[in-house]
């Protein structure tokens, strides 16, 4: 199937690595050019120089800097003079549970996670001209919680009330909003995880034992569904949230 998304401009954030780099991936392979974004320098500039050069811009940014979205944004608007969209991803916080993560690392997840996304989704939007398309990369916790990941069950929630009213917002404009909920991908996170544990072939067992499918996904997997959610092919897809997770998720 062809996206649609040949020449037009995506940025993806936290996209040196995992599955926002899947993402990049499938988009510069459909003919898209895309803006990765990521805090570390080395690592966002070894990416988009695998992307191609010609297709690809790395930027070193830290979504909890209040500058970064703009500078992102006009990062695309001076290279190509247009953006069509964003897969917003700010990465996993600090494993911990309710009663003892320290609140400083609550405020310091709130102001990359949440304020992060919410100034990347209003600095896309104002430049998405001729309408666009812009993800938010959450988690499974939006639903169910996960033990152990206080701050995600926390603040993803949230976001995915922002999406579906940035969807509200947006949708005269021609801009749709949607979440993305991943499960369990095989990706470096997922791996921390695992190690964090104690026994990562026992927790990879057990994690894997409670997907229908019987496996960890593949990053290109997730790639393939956010790349159409982005593209114009998914044109009346809004505001809503989508479950990337072998069947994981029990609720309805």
């Amino acid at each position: 199937m062809d996206l649609g998304v040949r020449d037009r401009v995506f940025l993806l954030s936290g996209a040196s690595r995992g599955l926002g780099r899947a993402t990049a991936e499938v988009l510069v392979a459909e003919g898209a050019y895309v803006v990765i974004s990521a805090r570390d320098e080395d690592a966002v500039q070894r990416t988009a120089a695998s992307l191609g050069t010609a297709r690809a811009v790395g930027v070193a940014a830290d979504n909890a800097d209040p500058a970064s979205a703009e500078r992102l944004v006009a990062t695309a608007m001076a290279k190509w003079g247009r953006l069509d969209g964003a897969l917003i991803s700010v990465g996993g916080p600090p494993a911990g549970s309710a009663m003892d993560t320290d609140e400083d690392e609550w405020r310091r997840a709130f102001e990359s996670i949440y304020l992060g996304t919410l100034r990347l989704c209003r600095a896309v939007a104002a430049a998405c001209r001729d309408g666009g398309s812009i993800a938010f990369v959450l988690s499974s916790s939006v639903r169910s919680p996960i033990a152990n990941l206080a701050i995600s069950n926390g603040l993803r929630p949230g976001l995915a009330g922002l999406a579906k009213t940035f969807a509200d917002e947006l949708g005269p404009a021609g801009v749709r909003v949607n979440s993305l909920l991943p499960g369990s991908f095989d990706t470096e996170r997922t791996r921390e995880l695992a190690a964090q544990s104690g026994d990562p072939e026992a927790y990879r067992r057990r994690r894997e034992a409670e997907i229908p499918l019987r496996r960890f996904g593949s990053p290109a997997e997730f790639g393939r569904v956010a790349a159409f959610i982005l593209s114009p092919v998914a044109s009346y897809v809004t505001g809503t949230t989508i479950a990337i997770d072998g069947g994981a998720l029990r609720a309805i």
